[in-house]
């Protein structure tokens, strides 16, 4: 009796579980994939078009941590290197780095030499991260993400580990435009969530749930998603075993639940909980600010109720090529304020910047939310313009601004009647407002309006926090603009102080701050 001949996906389900286990209790077992893993590989690799070949191209797998993807990356690797009746076979394992490239790699390697027959038809070179399969001609090889330099490659195979720590596109265009003369290539992504809205890990996330959703047909593309959706609840662990496939399988529950517990009680672990455990994508890469918690502060007052009252501004001017803020603040007798935020751009980079950085800066133009000044550089005297004309509708009391870039600008608002005072962004001059600033949205005592461009600003802020547990808003580390925030931070600062401002330091006031900020 003649059998008939094995689907792909069942050959392949049956390569990997005669692999053996590399590492933890499970060491030297066999393979046993499990349901799950298995709903995976079926499908990827035994779904033919017509003509015989895969019809799945790339493949997008987001998955928490500790659900064994190194181990099912490396297999699938192995697979394409050996089984995938591939001449001259290029595989390769991507990552942000040597070492983490090196992950896959390592897996596959101790895979090998656990068989001696796999081990007696390849070679394995661990000082340049190389698999070479004798018989075929093939090579496997782990990459890091500076080699996208390079060129050369012809990649039948490409493992693409952790794209969402991806410094930027270049390697993953790279590899994935050097397959054209294979003929059925195979891009796996395996990743958790990332935060970089800008990202390509971002985009082909986005492009999955699309897929996923019937909203893009992409016969090619297979996405694959254990994830929370946005708004569940990350402490409920019902939401943990939907996102974890193994969960109270290899994936420890009790590991969970203290890390969980952990970021309860540390806001700033929060963020990464959400995405190495439940692959939710978040908005920075460490909390600040809950922007759940910062819609709850969107009640509004009136610009026209405030007109008269007594407020203190921020201002943070930008390159001449970028936005500038201006933040009112109004301080209320129960500890709380409203405020006013007001936008600058150059009107000839609008497009641009939206297109570039995916933020609707014309429609906030559109929308009154930002001003566009004439030109490809923000107009300083619109700004002064504007300015005057707010301080005739509102009691500015004092406008705190950063020293950098303003020297011109504070001169004249000095020469208009207007008191400017310059104020440092170091931790001397900026924890407190800080600090304040994270206290009265979390009180829900902020009044903000649900500004549009304020709450992106809110969403892109990270802090550094010094040894002595200093904090201040840190534009290096924050994902895009912060300006407004920044604004903001100044006017409750300048706005704290301001009620009984000790004589002995009306020096450091005027020089911008502490001597260590001058």
């Amino acid at each position: 009796m003649v059998r008939a001949p094995l689907n792909p996906g069942e050959r392949v389900v049956r390569f990997i579980n005669n692999l053996s286990h590399t590492k933890g209790e499970w060491a030297g077992q066999s393979f046993a994939l499990r349901t799950w893993q298995e709903d995976i590989v079926r499908p990827l690799f035994g779904t033919l078009r017509e003509n015989g070949t895969r019809r799945y191209r790339t493949c997008y797998v987001e998955i928490p941590r500790k659900n064994g993807k190194t181990e099912l990356a490396a297999g699938i690797a192995l697979y394409m290197l050996m089984g995938d009746s591939e001449p001259g076979a290029e595989v390769y394992s991507a990552a942000v780095d040597r070492e983490q490239a090196g992950l896959v790699f390592g897996v596959a390697a101790e895979m090998v030499r656990n068989d001696p027959e796999l081990l007696s038809v390849c070679e394995v070179v661990d000082s340049r991260k190389t698999i070479v399969h004798r018989p075929s001609g093939s090579v496997y090889r782990a990459i890091p993400a500076e080699a996208a330099g390079r060129h050369g490659y012809n990649a039948s195979g490409v493992i693409y580990d952790e794209l969402h720590a991806a410094p930027n596109r270049d390697l993953y265009d790279v590899l994935t435009t050097s397959t054209g003369a294979r003929r059925q290539p195979l891009i796996f992504v395996i990743t958790t969530a990332g935060w970089d809205r800008n990202s390509i890990c971002w985009e082909l996330h986005d492009f999955a749930v699309k897929v996923r959703d019937g909203i893009i047909e992409d016969p090619s593309f297979l996405p694959i998603l254990f994830a929370a959706s946005d708004d569940a609840d990350w402490l409920d662990e019902a939401v943990w075993h939907e996102a974890n496939p193994a969960l109270g399988d290899f994936r420890s529950l009790d590991e969970m639940r203290t890390a969980a517990l952990r970021a309860k009680e540390v806001p700033g672990q929060q963020n990464a909980f959400r995405r190495l455990y439940l692959c939710q994508w978040t908005e920075q890469a460490d909390r600040w600010l809950d922007m759940a918690v910062w819609d709850e502060n969107d009640e509004a007052t009136s610009p026209d109720d405030l007109e008269g009252e007594e407020c203190y501004a921020g201002l943070d001017l930008s390159t001449t090529t970028d936005i500038s803020a201006l933040t009112l603040y109004f301080p209320d007798e129960n500890g709380g304020g409203s405020v006013l935020s007001f936008f600058w751009v150059p009107e000839e980079n609008i497009r641009k910047r939206a297109f570039r950085d995916r933020v609707p800066y014309d429609v906030w133009v559109r929308d009154g939310r930002i001003k566009a000044t004439d030109g490809n550089v923000v107009d300083y005297d619109v700004i002064r313009e504007d300015i005057l004309e707010l301080s005739t509708r509102y009691h500015i009391r004092e406008i705190a601004i950063d020293r950098w870039n303003s020297t011109q600008l504070q001169t004249q608002l000095m020469g208009d009647g207007l008191t400017v005072v310059p104020f440092g962004q170091g931790f001397a001059s900026m924890t407190a407002p800080t600090k304040e600033l994270e206290r009265l949205v979390l009180e829900r005592k902020l009044r903000h309006g649900g500004h549009p461009v304020l709450r992106w600003m809110a969403s892109n802020v990270a802090v550094r926090q010094d040894p002595a547990g200093n904090l201040k808003i840190d534009k290096a580390k924050s994902t895009e603009r912060v300006d407004g925030m920044v604004a903001l931070a100044m006017a409750v600062g300048r706005a704290m102080v301001a009620e009984e401002e000790p004589v002995s330091t009306a020096f450091f006031v005027r020089m911008g701050g502490p001597p260590d900020e001058w």
